[in-house]
């Protein structure tokens, strides 16, 4: 018996109708795609910031450019280490491929007023956390350092002790 060759439609179905069948559907699915995408890009950010603001780092792996803008994240604060100011610089105007991971960017960092002092490129810096805005009086720095709520609570403990008192919890 011969076999029949050929399409098993006898009519081809036109881009038009393709289109008009499947259109929304696909639209629809990129969009949610598109949501998960920004969501999980957000996480990631948001985890990156709880792990530098709460342990001071370790700043690898961190979100890439690409995933701190898509997220909503337009600045990444940094301090210096020479003269402890904190600094937003604007991560959309930054000079990296925006597959480029957020902690690369601190071998480039220098302070300006520190390497005018110094007369040389001063680049000692710590990456603090990823921001949706810049340092302003209503939004200041970030502070949610463990060791500084430490230091500021201990600092009178250890100022009785250095002047010959008995710590109280522990008689020594």
């Amino acid at each position: 018996m011969p076999v029949a060759r050929g399409p098993a439609h006898s009519r081809a179905m036109s881009t038009k109708s393709r289109e008009y069948l499947y259109g929304h559907s696909i639209r629809f699915s990129a969009e949610k795609a598109k949501l998960a995408r920004q969501e999980a890009d957000k996480l990631a950010c948001e985890a990156w910031n709880m792990r530098m603001l709460g342990y001071k780092g370790p700043a690898q792996p961190s979100p890439t450019l690409g995933d701190a803008l898509n997220a909503g994240y337009s600045y990444l604060e940094v301090r210096c280490l020479g003269c402890d100011t904190h600094q937003t610089v604007a991560l959309d105007i930054v000079r990296r491929p925006k597959t480029t991971p957020v902690h690369e960017l601190e071998r480039y960092m220098r302070c300006k007023d520190c390497s005018q002092v110094r007369g040389y490129a001063y680049k000692r810096s710590h990456l603090v956390a990823l921001r949706v805005g810049k340092i302003t009086a209503s939004d200041p720095p970030s502070t949610w350092w463990p060791d500084e709520r430490l230091e500021e609570n201990s600092e009178t403990r250890f100022d009785l002790r250095a002047s010959g008192d008995q710590c109280n919890r522990c008689g020594g």
